[in-house]
């Protein structure tokens, strides 16, 4: 099992869809198993949507979950989750924002690592 951490714009989002707290556990459970997960977004530099069922809906019905996993060493981050129906597409612009995001991700947590470590 990998450790996972949840951004804070992954829990808005989920508080926002109504996440139950099994459903959470579920989720979380699910991506730390098997932190590759899901299918790479192009573009955003390791980026990924896994399809994540709820509520007794299946994954069709379920939700939608970005994740962030690059090497052994680091935690998968949940980045977004949002419940099926709502926008998942993202833009060239987007992606390439996205990318920038997930960089400075790395080496923040890696600088607070050594800080802390």
């Amino acid at each position: 099992m990998h450790t996972v951490v949840l951004t804070p714009k992954f829990l808005a989002d989920a508080k926002f869809a109504g996440v139950s707290d099994s459903e959470m556990e579920a989720i979380i459970d699910v991506i730390a198993a098997d932190p590759s997960a899901g299918d790479l977004i192009p573009e955003t530099g390791g980026a990924r949507k896994v399809r994540i069922g709820g509520r007794g809906r299946g994954k069709s019905g379920g939700y939608r979950v970005i994740t962030f996993y690059v090497v052994d060493d680091l935690p998968v981050f949940l980045l977004r989750l949002v419940s099926k129906g709502q926008h998942v597409d993202i833009s060239h612009a987007e992606r390439h924002a996205v990318r920038a995001a997930l960089t400075d991700l790395v080496e923040v947590y890696r600088a607070g690592l050594h800080r802390h470590g």
